[in-house]
């Protein structure tokens, strides 16, 4: 197994969850370890080293994204996915902003469970680089993950400059999501359901919004995937 040695810290109040969480962690090989309020969880997150930290949303002392913000302030390459009802989108974007690397909806199936966290794992501390691109007179610097245009800036969170970068490279074709899913966030398997790809795209099509009102940037094509807006700029 490929993170046979990876250690994994559950936070997750619920006892049954818990414990089904850790022994099936343990029985695909992984070292897990539990806390059972919000206030454990930031103490063992902050003190140990981990290299993921799975974090339930509604937890007693502090919640989800408190910890996840607070961790990643002091650990900004830490993995970190958070778990969230199914249907809660308000969670997932909060989640995201917060500093998640993804999302898992309740209930979840054991596989997709594995596959999230195997994805997460292969990414964690990697990236597709530092790079500095323009595209239709915007500026991102991967090394300050900030975007740029008119004398404004927009901070932006590694993923979405990964998810820049990678239709920069490719702005001749359109990008399905299936290829997002593989090449940014290494998933194994990419037809599990998610709504991951969709919600940085919506973030990031906000944020250049922000920064410059006539750019739409971002192009959806329907039933196929995304492609860069073809910009003057664009190298």
């Amino acid at each position: 197994m490929n993170h046979a040695k990876a250690k994994i810290l559950v936070v997750e109040d619920d006892p049954a969850i818990l414990k089904g969480l850790l022994d099936v962690l343990v029985f695909n090989g992984y070292q897990a370890q539990g806390a059972a309020d919000g206030n454990k969880g930031l103490e063992a997150g902050l003190s140990g080293a981990y290299d993921l930290i799975v974090l339930d949303v509604m937890l007693p002392g502090l919640n989800g994204f408190e910890i996840c913000r607070r961790i990643r302030g002091k650990k900004p390459a830490q993995a970190m996915v958070m778990l969230t009802a199914r249907g809660a989108e308000e969670d997932i974007v909060a989640g995201f902003q917060a500093g998640a690397d993804d999302y898992i909806s309740k209930p979840f199936s054991l596989r997709e469970l594995l596959v999230r966290i195997e994805a997460v794992l292969r990414r964690a501390g990697k990236n597709l680089g530092d790079d500095r691109i323009e595209h239709a007179g915007v500026q991102f610097d991967g090394k300050t993950l900030t975007a740029s245009w008119g004398g404004q800036t927009s901070e932006l969170t590694r993923r979405e400059m990964d998810i820049i970068v990678y239709l920069h490279r490719h702005q001749d074709r359109i990008v399905s999501k299936k290829e997002l899913l593989a090449e940014v966030w290494r998933y194994a398997a990419t037809d599990i359901e998610t709504r991951t790809v969709d919600i940085h795209i919506l973030k990031l099509r906000k944020k250049i919004l922000a920064l410059n009102p006539q750019v739409e940037f971002i192009q959806t094509i329907r039933g196929e995937g995304y492609r860069l807006e073809p910009g003057p700029c664009a190298d």
